[in-house]
């Protein structure tokens, strides 16, 4: 088992080209795709927009990962419900 030695962080950048700091929760395999979850780092708790961001995350062929987002509903909900499954029960340990 891994121990966490503290919480890594990314930056993205959106098709606006505005930067975001995304802190990593954990990420997934769901029906042989990869999802990771994220927190926003540089927003406050209390924003009405604070919340967890899921990302689909794919490997180039330069070997580069790139996160895109979810259009499917429903693929988004299943995904959603794992996370907090693996993250409800890491909780209870």
């Amino acid at each position: 088992m891994s121990e966490d030695f503290g919480s890594d962080f990314i930056t993205i950048v959106d098709d606006d080209g505005q930067e975001f700091e995304l802190e990593v929760l954990d990420s997934l395999e769901y029906k042989g795709k990869s999802y990771v979850a994220f927190l926003p780092a540089d927003m406050n708790e209390d924003d009405p927009d604070y919340g967890m961001i899921i990302l689909r995350s794919n490997l180039e062929e330069n070997g580069e990962e790139v996160f895109d987002t979810i259009d499917d509903d429903d693929e988004l909900q299943e995904v959603y419900d794992s996370f907090m499954k693996i993250l409800f029960d890491d909780e209870e340990e």
